[in-house]
This record gives structure tokens, sequence and C-alpha cells, in this order.
């Protein structure tokens, strides 16, 4: 029998059928129609087990041994791991479409780099102790006048509080095709080039900030191998140097290439549901070559797989669409570029996106995305909406009488490339590297001065490696949020009038599980 959207009570007892509720649960006849997403989420929460969760993680466990340990992109274990949701989805009666992903294999530096002063005066700088390639940097040979972009220099008594290159309005003024010259601090160094790029530089030298140990040359990797031009990392003195005359001009040579490989990111859209109205919910199904990854993040993609399956044949208000991502762990790539590829349209029609990496770390704490900044960490808010996202989570816990605590959107997940579309955001995390203090561990219990996961990122994020009663309520979190926003969203700024006011602060986005170099 086709099922049909009602209004009111009588929805709730269509739906009641069709998650097969306990009376209990079921919402009365009576039922005020502001009620029902209440209730059908906290039905929705008890469908969804944490045993079942488990069994999705003793698949993908039995996937990385059966290829080489691991369920890294581009790898065997990646495309089962796939394979194995994709299947699942479909039986279940989701329409699922994959997206191509792609992502650096192999970055090689061919010959040494070349920086030097052309004008006022001829002077060439030595590949190594003046400055370094920046790995990942893009091959050319570019001669220009370079321009110093928002630069400070530190003294003993103030120490730098560079913020040069974060912001797009850091580089007002800027002259297109010449080389942007922008000293470390604050953001991630991608967020600085990719400022760049949009000014229209032909080249990037990044130099040191100048506080003491921070003034050698720092050879790190953007990640981001797309932005088209040669970028170097200089010692402070070369920076100096270089900004100390207007007009400087310089060459800066780079011969290097990155290989480049592709993976695949899952997406899984609802029968139900309005097309305009989408609620996205999304994990990464990547791990790390040096393990199964089962708490990162086959903990998320289970949670989000089951809470799916249970919602299959429930008809929602609201169109429901399941992301799980790839080359996660290698840079947000697939989420970043999936979302990259949307057009305004299709990004208005996500009126939120709720994120699942790592629920059910070891020495746990239920982290919730600090939405509305009240932890005031730096990161500053989500776009609009955000903060209504946490209260949902917070109503979930504080109705089970269970601990919970604020966390930055730090730009080390799937979130990242949401937020910095102006798409609100919120979700659960449990604890990577971090180190348990001891007022968590009073409050959550476990082991304090050690990491929240030890087995992060490494060969033993196995099947033992997951909190059973973390999977446990996480999972019934992942699902009541779900549903929730599945029926009701009034809560949620609507995305058209949302895109036209982006939140100025929500954080740009940084490289997967650690921070970008700074």
């Amino acid at each position: 029998m086709r099922l049909r959207f009602r209004r009111g009570a009588a929805i709730g007892v269509t739906l009641a059928a069709a998650l097969a509720l306990p009376l209990s649960l079921a919402p009365a006849a009576g039922a005020a129609a502001a009620d029902v997403p209440e209730i059908l989420a906290t039905a929705l929460s008890h469908q969804v087990k944490g045993k079942n969760v488990h069994k999705h993680l003793e698949k993908f466990q039995q996937i990385a041994t059966a290829n080489g340990g691991n369920r890294a992109a581009g790898t065997p274990g990646y495309d089962a791991s796939l394979a194995y949701v994709q299947d699942k989805l479909r039986r279940a009666g989701y329409q699922t479409t994959t997206t191509d992903v792609e992502f650096p294999v192999k970055w090689e530096e061919f010959s040494p780099a070349v920086l030097q002063q052309v004008s006022p005066e001829a002077k060439s700088y030595t590949a190594g102790t003046d400055f370094v390639t920046v790995h990942s940097s893009s091959r050319g040979d570019v001669t220009a006048q370079v321009q110093v972009v928002d630069a400070i220099i530190p003294t003993p008594a103030e120490p730098n509080t560079s913020t040069a290159g974060c912001e797009a309005s850091d580089f007002a003024g800027f002259v297109p095709g010449r080389i942007a010259l922008i000293q470390r601090g604050t953001c991630p160094f991608v967020d600085k080039a990719t400022n760049a790029k949009a000014a229209g530089a032909s080249g990037v030298i990044f130099f040191n900030e100048g506080q003491p140990g921070r003034t050698d040359p720092l050879e790190f990797d953007i990640v981001e191998w797309r932005f088209g031009f040669p970028i170097v990392m200089a010692s402070t003195a070369v920076g100096l140097d270089l900004a100390d005359s207007p007009g400087t001009t310089v060459r800066l040579k780079v011969d290097a290439e990155t290989t480049v490989g592709t993976t695949k990111n899952l997406v899984a859209d609802s029968r139900w549901g309005k097309k305009g109205e989408i609620v996205m919910v999304g994990a990464h199904l990547d791990g790390v070559p040096e393990g199964a990854g089962i708490n990162d993040n086959g903990s998320g993609s289970a949670a989000v797989l089951e809470t799916a399956l249970k919602l299959a044949k429930v008809p929602t208000k609201h169109k429901l669409r399941f992301a799980f991502w790839g080359a996660e762990e290698l840079g947000l790539l697939g989420s970043d570029q999936y979302v990259a590829g949307l057009s305004q349209a299709e990004k208005d029609k996500i009126r939120l996106y709720l994120n699942f990496d790592m629920i059910a770390s070891p020495n746990d704490v239920t982290f919730l995305y600090d939405g509305d900044d009240s932890d005031a960490e730096g990161a500053g808010p989500g776009p609009a909406g955000s903060a209504e996202i946490e209260k949902l989570f917070e109503k979930f816990y504080g109705k089970r009488k269970l601990p919970f605590e604020g966390t930055d959107f730090d730009g080390r997940s799937d979130y990242g490339p949401f937020i910095a579309n102006g798409i609100p955001s919120g979700g659960v995390f449990t604890g990577a590297e971090g180190v348990k203090t001891a007022e968590q561990a009073a409050r959550f219990g476990g082991t304090a001065g050690a990491p929240y996961d030890p087995c992060y990122h490494a060969a033993c994020d196995g099947i033992t490696n997951i909190n059973a009663a973390a999977l446990e309520r996480n999972s019934k979190a992942v699902a009541y949020a779900t549903a929730y926003y599945a029926y009701d969203l009034s809560g949620i700024p609507d995305r058209n009038a949302a895109a036209l006011a982006k939140s100025a602060a929500a954080p740009a986005r940084a490289h997967a599980h650690g921070e970008a170099a700074r």
C-alpha cells in the first residue's frame, strides 16, 4: 500500500505504522501538530540500536582485513566499503549516485626551486636555506612585482598577531598578476593562498613571522594542488628583504608536478519529501592507510547508514540526502568538491547539514559542534541556523540526563565546505588525539590525561577500538536529529535568504583531522 503524507496528528498515525512504534510512543489522536516531530524523532531513535550499527562496523573490519588492512581513499578497501553501503541503500529504496573525487597521489619536485630578486638589485636566494618549496605547489615560472599583503612586523615588546591573507579584504588593492608576499600567522596557509588566487596572484611567497623559533623557512604540505601557480616559503629575513622596497621584482620558479587519482562519494536521496527542502546528513567513509578506520570513521558512517535504513520507508515532509564522503582524510576533498560542484540554486535547497565523524571514541567526550559560539574558542559561530541545531542536540542529551559540551567548528571535518557556503551545520564528535581533562573524566568517565582515541590514525583503530555505550547513545542522536528535521525545519532560516546573508564569521575549510600548517 502506498503511504500518503497527511497533515496534523494523522501524520503521526501513518508514520507510527510505518515505524511499527510501540503504542506508548505513537502520537496520540489529539496530539498537537507541533508535538509530532519530537514524538517521531524520539521513536526513530528507539529504532536505531547500537548492536545493528555494530554489524556494519564488523563488515567494515572484514572489508579492511580482506584488502590490505585499510579502507583508505583510492584503495580496494574503500571501493568495497562504498559498494557495501550502496547495496544496502539501493535495496532499501534510495536513489543512489556517485560523484568523482580527485585526490593527490604523489607530489614530485624535479629540480630546485628558484627565487631571485631582479630589481631594484639582482640577488639570488638559496633553496633549502633561504626558502623551501611548499609541497603540492604547482609548476610555474613567473617574473613579476611582489606585493606585500597586510604584514605585521613583530617587536620584542609586542608579539606578532599577523592575520595576513586570512581575509579576502586583505587583498583590497592587490594588482592581478603580481606575486603575493604573505606573512605566516593565524589561519591555515591554504586559506591565504586561496584568497591570493581569488585576487589574481601569479604566485605566492610565504615568509615566517619573526618571533623566536619562527624565523626559518618552514617546510610543509599545503595539500591543495590546484592553485596553478608556484608557492614557496621563505625565512623572515628574506620576506623583509623583499618587502623593503616598493616595486621589488622577483623571479619565482617551481618545477614540480602532482599525480592525481580518483575516488568517489556516495550520495543517497530518499523517495519522500519536497525536492527543494533537503536535510543532508553525512559522514566520511574513508580511513587512513595505517588501519581499518573503525572509529574514524566507520562509527559515523555506520550510524548514518543504519538511520537511513530505518527511515527508508517512512514518508517524510522534507527530502533526506545521505552522503558518504571519500578522501576526507586527504583534506575534506570529497565534501569540498561535492559542494563546489553545486550551483547556487542547488546549495540553497540544502537547508542544513549534519556531520558525524568519530562517534564512539574509547575515552569519549560527547562534543556538540558549537553553532552559537557560546564556547568562544575563536572559530566563531556557524551560519544562521547552526545554533538551533546545537540546541536540538542539547535537548536530546539533556532529556536523557547525559553530559555534553561544545566544540569549535575548527575546519577538521566535512561540515567545513558547508559552513563556508552559508549552510547551517551541526553534529556530534567524541574526540580524536586530544587529551581528556580531569574535569571531563569527572563528567563523562574514562581516563584523565589520556587521548580520547588512543588509536587515532593508527593500526589499532579496529573493531575493538569502539566504546559500545558511546556508539549506542550517539547513533540514537543521529537518528533523532535526522528524523526531527525530516518533519520540522521551522527553526532553520530559509536557504535563499541565508545565502544572501551568509555569516562572515563562518570558518574556512581546513585540512581533515589535523590542523593545517599555520
